[in-house]
C-alpha cells in the first residue's frame, strides 16, 4: 500500500520498516478474520466518543499551573486559524504536530500552555454576507463554533478557557489602545499615498500583500495603484532592531530569516543633492547640444538653479561615470516640469501606464524600458558637469528618493537604457590586473557593463586610483563635508499601511473635527464599537461611512461636531499580539498582566505555515518590540523556536479551499477515527515535508491501530504492578526471545525521545512503534508458551501505551485503563529507555567485493576491526569468492560496512 507519493529516504525507510504491520493488518480486522482475535473488534467511533465525553467534563484538563509551580514552563502554540467554516486536512496536520509535542512536554513533566482562538476579522466574513444574506458576526461566530466541535473531536489538548476571538469588543479593543500608544508616540500617522488596492476585495493592500502582482487572497487578481489617504505605523523605525535581531533567531528555520532579512533590504550608500539648472540661464550657444537630451555640458560658474534632487546610490564611487539624471516619473519635480510643456505631460502620462501595468503584472524588474528628456539639466556636484534629466519608466518613486543618477558603464539597467536612447557610456571603473593596474584600454568595452566593486577607480578626479570601497567612503565624507550629500543607510522595507475600506475589522479611534483637526478617540471611550447591523455592498468605500449614527461624533476637545473614521484596522493587527492575550485572556484592565507575560514568554516553539514568514511573523515581531518600549513586555523577540510544517498537497496542488481539493477531518473520522485521521498526517511523511495526501495511508494507520488494540486487549490481564519488571530482571533469567522484544522496546523509547528533542521525524518514530507491534504480535507464541514472565509483558503494554499517547491520545487513554493502570495518562512520566536493555548484541555488516554486495556478516555490536575482518574474510561465499584472487585493499566502516578490493 503506498502511504504518500513523495518520499525522502527516512521516509522510504520507515514505510518499508512498517509495510509489514500495515499489510498485515489488512487480514486481521476485516470479517474474513477468523479465530479469538476476530472477535477483538477495534470500534474507534464508540472508544473516541466515550473519552471525548469525560474529557469535556473536566475544563481543568489541560490547564496550565500556576507561575510558581515549580516546575519549567513550555508555550507550545500553532497559528491561529481563519474562521471560514471548516477544517480540511491542512489544518490537522499543524494542530497534530503542535498536539503531539504538547502531551509529549506535559508527560515530561513541564508545565505547558497550549491554547487555541480565532483571527476572526477579514473580508471572507463580508464576501459570506453578501452570498448568504447572513451579518458578518453572526457567520463569523456560528463557524468558530463548528471548528471548534471538529478540534474536540480530534482530541485536540487545547485549554479553551483562554480562547481568544478578535473580532470581539473585549479584544479588539486593545487594537484600538495599542493604536492610541503609537498615535502618542509617533509611530501611527496618516498621509496620502500610492497604495496597492485589490478590485475583488476592495480595499487596500499592505506591500506584504501582494504576491507576483497579485492579491494574496484573490491569486489571479491583479493589483492596481491608488492614492488615498491611510493610516501607517512607523515600523521603518524598528528596521535596523528587525535586522540585527534575525540573529538571536537560532530556532528559526534558515529560510525563513533569509526571507525576513531580504525583505528588510537593507543598502548602504551616499544620498547626493543635484541641483537643477534654470534653463532660462542657458546660453545661446548649447542650445543644439541641450536639445539633444545626449550631451553633457561642461562645468559652467554662477548658474542658477530651480531646487535639487537627492538621489541615492549605493556606488557613488561611479559617480564620475554618471551621463544623465533620471527620476520617476511620479516624482513632484516632473509635474512641475511638465506644468508648462503639454508634450512632455503626454510622454509622462503614458511612462506612469505602463509603469502601473508593470506592477498590475507583478514584474517592474522586467519592464521595457523607456524614457524622455525633460529639457532640463543637473548639476553633478562631483565633477560641476551638467547632466540631462531624463524621465525613465524603470524608476520607482517609492524606492530610494524616487531618483537615480544614470551610470550605463556600470550598471546593467542603466546600459540598456543608454544603448537604447544613445547616451554617453563613460568608464570610470575598471578590474585589477596583476600588479593592481587598470586593465587596458583595449580589453574595456567588452566588459560592459562592468559592476564587480574590487576594482580602481578611473576618470574620477582626485579619487582615480582608489580601490573602490575605499573610494566610497572618501566620497561620501568629501560630500558631508561640501554640504551636498552623506552617507546614508536605506531599507526596502515600508511603512505599514493598516487601513482598510472594509467593515468587518477594528475600527480605527480616531476622530476628524473642522476646528481641531485630528483628534484621537479619549481610551475612556473604548472600544469604538463596531456596529452590526451595516448593508455592505464593497462598493463606495467603507460601508460605515454611509451610518450617521457611527460617522457622526462629538469632538472631545472643542466640544464641535466631528467624523469618525470609516477605515477598519489589518486584520494583520490581530494576529500581531495575540499569543499574548492567551496567557491573560479574560483580563479587563489591560491587554495582559506583565508580570505573567513575562513567565510564559517568548514562545518555547511556534508552528506555521512558511507563507507567513513575511506578513504575520515580522509583524509580530514589530508589535513585541513596540510593547517593550512600552514597558508592557521585558522580551525582545516573541518566539525562540520556529516550526514550519509542510503543505497537504492534493490533486497536484496545496489543499484549500480556492482550490476545491480540500478534505473534511469529518468524513476521515467517521470512517477510521480521528486518532488513525491525525496519526496520518504525521506518519505519511516528514512534519517539515509536503505531505501528498492518500486516504488509503488513513485506513491503513486505522488497520494498525486495530491491530494494537487486539494485542493489548488479548494480554491486559497479564499486566502487573509497575516495579514488578525491576524484579524480574533481579531474580530470574529472561528468555532469549523476551531479551530480544525488550530490546526492542527500549530502542524505540530511545528514538522516540530523541526525536521529540531534535529531529521532530514523527513518521519514523510513528514507524518505529510499528515495527515494536511486529515484533510484540511476532513473539506472541513465545508468550502464551510461557517464556514471558508477566513482568515484560505488562512492561512492553505499558509502555507502548505511553508512547502511542502523543498520537493516538483516544486509544492511549482506553488501553490504560484496560492494562489496569490509573490516574491521568497526561500526566503520566514518559518512558525512560535503559541503555544497557538498549543497547544491540549483534549487528549485520554488509561485504562488498569491488563494490558489489556479495554477503552480510553478523558481528558482536562492540566487535574490534580485526573480529570483523577476520568474520568477513571467513564468511562461506566470501571465502569461494576470493579463491585464487589477491585481497590489494580492504575498506572498513565500522558499524556500516566492509569491502574487498581484489585482483
Amino acid at each position: 500500500m503506498t502511504m504518500t507519493g513523495r518520499r525522502t529516504s527516512d521516509e522510504a525507510a520507515s514505510s518499508a520498516a512498517a509495510a509489514g504491520t500495515v499489510s498485515s493488518a489488512r487480514t486481521t480486522d476485516g470479517a474474513a478474520g477468523s479465530g479469538p482475535e476476530a472477535e477483538i473488534r477495534y470500534n474507534p467511533a464508540a472508544i473516541e466518543a466515550a473519552w471525548q465525553e469525560r474529557w469535556a467534563a473536566q475544563p481543568d484538563l489541560y490547564a496550565a499551573e500556576p507561575a510558581n509551580c515549580g516546575k519549567p514552563k513550555y508555550y507550545v502554540l500553532e497559528m491561529l486559524p481563519y474562521p471560514s467554516g471548516q477544517l480540511h486536512m491542512g489544518h490537522v496536520r499543524n494542530y497534530a504536530i503542535g498536539d503531539a509535542l504538547a502531551r509529549y512536554m506535559w508527560m515530561q513533566g513541564y508545565n505547558v500552555l497550549h491554547p487555541m482562538g480565532w483571527d476572526a476579522f477579514g473580508l471572507p466574513a463580508e464576501n459570506a454576507a453578501l452570498k448568504n444574506n447572513t451579518p458578518p458576526r453572526a457567520w463569523t461566530l456560528s463557524n468558530i463554533a463548528a471548528m471548534k466541535q471538529q478540534m474536540n473531536r480530534l482530541g485536540l489538548s487545547y485549554d479553551w478557557r483562554n480562547e481568544v476571538t478578535t473580532c470581539l469588543p473585549d479584544y479588539y479593543r486593545w487594537n484600538q489602545w495599542f493604536f492610541l500608544r503609537m498615535y502618542e508616540r509617533g509611530l501611527a500617522y496618516r498621509k496620502k499615498s500610492k497604495v496597492n488596492w485589490c478590485p475583488q476585495c476592495a480595499t487596500v493592500l499592505a506591500n506584504e500583500q501582494v504576491v507576483n502582482g497579485c492579491c494574496w487572497r484573490h491569486e489571479e487578481q491583479i493589483v492596481e495603484q491608488r492614492d488615498l489617504e491611510q493610516w501607517f505605523l512607523r515600523i521603518t523605525n524598528y528596521a535596523q532592531e528587525l535586522l540585527d535581531d534575525l540573529q538571536q533567531l537560532e530556532g528559526w528555520p534558515e529560510k525563513v530569516r533569509t526571507m525576513q532579512r531580504n525583505w528588510i533590504g537593507r543598502s548602504e550608500g551616499a544620498e547626493i543633492a543635484f541641483a537643477i539648472e534654470n534653463p532660462e540661464d542657458a546660453p545661446a550657444e548649447e542650445s543644439k547640444a541641450r536639445r539633444s537630451g545626449t550631451a553633457i555640458l561642461p562645468a559652467r560658474e554662477g548658474a542658477r538653479t530651480l531646487g535639487k534632487v537627492s538621489v541615492f546610490t549605493t556606488r557613488v564611487d561611479t559617480i564620475y561615470g554618471a551621463t544623465s539624471l533620471q527620476l520617476a516619473p511620479e516624482h513632484p519635480l516632473v509635474r512641475q516640469m511638465a506644468a508648462s510643456h503639454p508634450e512632455l505631460d503626454q510622454s509622462v502620462r503614458e511612462l506612469v501606464e505602463q509603469q502601473k501595468q508593470a506592477r498590475e503584472a507583478g514584474d517592474v524588474g522586467a519592464i521595457e524600458k523607456h524614457g524622455v528628456f525633460t529639457g532640463y539639466y543637473a548639476i553633478n556636484p562631483f565633477s560641476g558637469e551638467r547632466l540631462p534629466v531624463w524621465v525613465g519608466n524603470y524608476i520607482l518613486l517609492d524606492y530610494g528618493t524616487g531618483a537615480i543618477m544614470s551610470v550605463p558603464a556600470h550598471d546593467e539597467r542603466d546600459y540598456e537604457f543608454a544603448k537604447k536612447y544613445g547616451l554617453e557610456i563613460r568608464i570610470v571603473v575598471l578590474p585589477r590586473k596583476a600588479g593592481g593596474q587598470a586593465a587596458e584600454n583595449g580589453e574595456r568595452d567588452s566588459l560592459l557593463p562592468y559592476t564587480q566593486e574590487d576594482s580602481l577607480l578611473i576618470n574620477s578626479g582626485e579619487f582615480s586610483t582608489l580601490g573602490c570601497e575605499e573610494a566610497q567612503h572618501k566620497m561620501a565624507a568629501y560630500a558631508e563635508e561640501r554640504g551636498f550629500g552623506k552617507a546614508t543607510v536605506t531599507y526596502r522595507l515600508k511603512d505599514w499601511g493598516i487601513s482598510r475600506q472594509r467593515y468587518w475589522g477594528t475600527p480605527i479611534p480616531m476622530l476628524y473635527c473642522e476646528a481641531c483637526g485630528i483628534v484621537p478617540v479619549p481610551e475612556s471611550e473604548l472600544p469604538v464599537l463596531l456596529p452590526e447591523n451595516v448593508e455592505i455592498t464593497q462598493q463606495g468605500g467603507s460601508p460605515l461611512g454611509k451610518l450617521p449614527e457611527f460617522v457622526n461624533a462629538t469632538c472631545p476637545k472643542c466640544g464641535g461636531k466631528a467624523r469618525r473614521e470609516t477605515d477598519t484596522m489589518d486584520t494583520f493587527v490581530d494576529s500581531s499580539w495575540y499569543f499574548y492575550r492567551y496567557t491573560d485572556a479574560k483580563n479587563s484592565t489591560a491587554p495582559f498582566a506583565t508580570d505573567t507575560v513575562a513567565y510564559w514568554f517568548p514562545i518555547d516553539q511556534y508552528i506555521g505555515g512558511v507563507e507567513h514568514a513575511i506578513l504575520h511573523l515580522i509583524y509580530s515581531r514589530f508589535w513585541t518590540k513596540v510593547m517593550r518600549d512600552l514597558g508592557l513586555v521585558k522580551n525582545d523577540e516573541p518566539v525562540e523556536r520556529l516550526f514550519t510544517q509542510g503543505m497537504v498537497i492534493k490533486d497536484g496542488a496545496k489543499m484549500s479551499k480556492n482550490k476545491g481539493n480540500v478534505v473534511s477531518p469529518d468524513d476521515m473520522i467517521a470512517r477510521y477515527g480521528a486518532d488513525a485521521t491525525r496519526m496520518y498526517s504525521l506518519f505519511a511523511a516528514p512534519p517539515d515535508r509536503d505531505l501528498d495526501w492518500q486516504e488509503d495511508g488513513v485506513a491503513g494507520v486505522s488497520r494498525f491501530l486495530g491491530r494494537v488494540y487486539r494485542f493489548a486487549t488479548k494480554h491486559a490481564g497479564r499486566a502487573t504492578q509497575r516495579d514488578a519488571l525491576k524484579n524480574a530482571l533481579k531474580t530470574q533469567e529472561l528468555s532469549p526471545a523476551a531479551q530480544t522484544l525488550l530490546r526492542k522496546l527500549h530502542q524505540t523509547i530511545r528514538k522516540i525521545t530523541e526525536d521529540f528533542g531534535g529531529r521532530w521525524h514523527f513518521n519514523t518514530d510513528i514507524a518505529a512503534v510499528m515495527e515494536l507491534v511486529n515484533a510484540s504480535t511476532a513473539a506472541e507464541s513465545h508468550i502464551a508458551a510461557g517464556e514471558f514472565p508477566d513482568a515484560v509483558v505488562s512492561e512492553i503494554l505499558r509502555t507502548l501505551t505511553l508512547l502511542l499517547a502523543p498520537f493516538a491520545p483516544f486509544l492511549a487513554c482506553e488501553l490504560w485503563e484496560q492494562i489496569g493502570e490509573t490516574g491521568n495518562l497526561l500526566r503520566m512520566p514518559w518512558p525512560k529507555f535503559d541503555e544497557a536493555l538498549a543497547k544491540e548484541e549483534q549487528i549485520e555488516i554488509p561485504v562488498q567485493i569491488n563494490g558489489k554486495l556479495r554477503a552480510v556478516v553478523r558481528v558482536d555490536a562492540d566487535a574490534s576491526e580485526d573480529t570483523v575482518r577476520d568474520v568477513a574474510l571467513a564468511e562461506e561465499k566470501i571465502a569461494a569468492l576470493l579463491d585464487g584472487k589477491e585481497v590489494v585493499r580492504m575498506i572498513l566502516v565500522p558499524r556500516k560496512l566492509v569491502n574487498l578490493v581484489v585482483k
